[in-house]
């Protein structure tokens, strides 16, 4: 009988989560909606060293903004708690014990020198750098309850001699792990080492709670990144050791995320020098001098940032490039995940959040960049700030782009395209101007229809043409000549506004033109 879908994301809270992360989780994710799953949120909080405060937080809140919900986990509870494994050290130890009882593991007790000296005595030997470590060979020239009497076990166990626990990996084995992405990949024995499964302060190592803590909780599919590849032929052999084969879960490898050069793993470095970022939130770092700014506060929509990161690596049937969640859950496969890195293109994760914030109604995008306005600002009329997305939304690129590209929507022009007004305004367009502010000043209606027209109207009065007159009706409000249809400009600044404005260019105009 097939069991139910479990999957799990397992980050380690000892630093701010990157993108290449977030894209891991967000594959878990689709693949567990695919197939009526459970998605487990796990933190995986053993390196005590490294524990930065506020990461576990950060996770947490990275997952909400991006709208992957978790059905368990730390924030949520569940079942098979708890799912954080500073809370699970009894659990571990019990099972370090079994592996103990049935020669599957052993107590070393050699310190740092020793460790030194072996690997410098295998350097003497001009042996490959792969065979300078812990194995069925050197584990036999030790300090281990594998050479040591057990009376004397017993004794440096019972006097708080600092102590390991090493796994006792097989001798002259292949290890076979069939990944969902990169099928068979086999490993001999003679290339691994007898890794630590519980450390010298009682804490588990990675490898031991990830294989006690999938097994408990019933995780059928353990889909991460590339990175742990290596580690997962000792995986399938902890399986063994447990007696867990049956239960074993199904492994997927996801790529690494690249360097837009496709050199190298994609790292903050790079997000510095090329301008942009590679973290879903902005965070300031607790204990280092060291922050980054977030997608999130760069100003793109959650629904974009999803849709960007499901692309870098993953490749759907046919040319469709724009998925809503559900439709991602749909068209999701493993079996379409590259084997080889994607390359990180910010270009075209800016291209998303345009196509995004172009599709979103008016009404929610004026409450998307309120959060992004300057504090004097915050209490922009709704109505007003929905009527500037309506003529913005087609030219931005990310959402505080409407305060600073649309400033002119929100005070007078304080400088003008002086250049553009050196050519055009003369005595002529001078006289045409203060009459069209009279003008417009007497209309019955305030609408672009309205405006256009009586702008026109004026134009043909004075023998003058769209090129005389547009681009400096245009400067006169804006301040420049590019922005969104003039008219319609004007008719959301309203009389008043515009009166004003007009005012204001006439007199500034006349004085560049005609310098004291």
């Amino acid at each position: 009988m097939q069991r139910p879908v479990r999957t799990r994301y397992a980050p380690s809270p000892t630093g701010f989560q990157h993108i290449g992360g977030i894209r891991t989780a967000l594959y878990c994710y689709l693949f567990t909606r695919k197939n009526n799953g459970s998605f487990v949120l796990r933190i995986e909080d053993t390196d005590v060293a490294r524990f930065v405060p506020g990461a576990e937080q950060y996770i947490i809140d990275a997952l909400n903004w991006c709208g992957i919900t978790c059905d368990e986990g730390v924030h949520v509870g569940g079942a098979y708690g708890p799912y954080r494994q500073s809370d699970r050290k009894e659990i571990y130890r019990r099972y370090v014990q079994q592996l103990l009882d049935t020669g599957h593991a052993y107590y070393a007790f050699d310190t740092q020198e020793d460790l030194e000296a072996m690997r410098e005595s295998l350097k003497l030997k001009d042996l490959p750098t792969a065979q300078y470590n812990y194995n069925p060979v050197t584990r036999m020239h030790m300090h281990n309850s594998l050479t040591l009497p057990p009376k004397e076990v017993q004794e440096l166990l019972q006097s708080g001699q600092p102590f390991v626990v090493r796994f006792k990996i097989p001798d002259n084995e292949t290890v076979t792990v069939n990944d969902l992405i990169r099928g068979e990949v086999s490993v001999h024995t003679h290339e691994m080492d007898d890794k630590v499964l519980l450390k010298s302060d009682g804490m588990p190592t990675y490898h031991l709670a990830n294989v006690v803590d999938d097994h408990l909780m019933e995780i059928t599919h353990v889909i991460r990144g590339e990175e742990w590849l290596p580690s997962t032929p000792l995986h399938v052999l902890l399986y063994r050791a447990f007696g867990w084969t049956d239960t074993m879960p199904n492994f997927a490898h996801v790529p690494l995320m690249l360097k837009p050069d496709g050199k190298g793993k994609l790292s903050k470095r790079d997000a510095d020098r090329l301008g942009f970022t590679v973290f879903p939130l902005a965070y300031k770092h607790p204990l280092q001098d060291e922050q980054a700014t977030g997608f999130r506060e760069m100003g793109f929509l959650p629904d974009a940032f999803v849709n960007m990161l499901a692309l870098f690596g993953w490749h759907p049937e046919g040319e469709k490039e724009i998925f809503s969640m559900q439709e991602l859950v749909e068209a999701f496969s493993v079996e379409r995940i590259g084997k080889s890195g994607a390359k990180f293109d910010f270009d075209k994760a800016k291209w998303f959040n345009q196509q995004y914030i172009k599709h979103t109604p008016d009404e929610q995008l004026a409450e998307l960049i309120r959060p992004f306005a300057p504090d004097d600002l915050k209490n922009t009329p709704a109505p007003y700030l929905t009527g500037v997305c309506a003529l913005m939304k087609e030219r931005v690129t990310f959402l505080p782009d409407f305060w600073t590209q649309g400033h002119f929507f929100f005070a007078a022009p304080a400088v003008y395209d002086e250049k553009t007004v050196q050519k055009k305004w003369n005595a002529k367009t001078a006289a045409y101007f203060t009459q069209l502010t009279d003008r417009l000043c007497q209309l019955p209606q305030f609408t672009a229809v309205v405006i256009e027209q009586e702008v026109k109207t004026a134009m043909q009065e004075h023998q003058m043409g769209m090129g005389d007159v547009l681009p400096l009706l245009r400067i006169m409000l804006a301040g420049t000549i590019s922005g969104p249809p003039v008219f319609d400009m004007a008719a959301l600044l309203g009389t008043d506004e515009v009166n004003n404005r007009l005012s204001k260019g006439l007199t500034a105009f006349d004085a560049i033109v005609q310098p004291a």
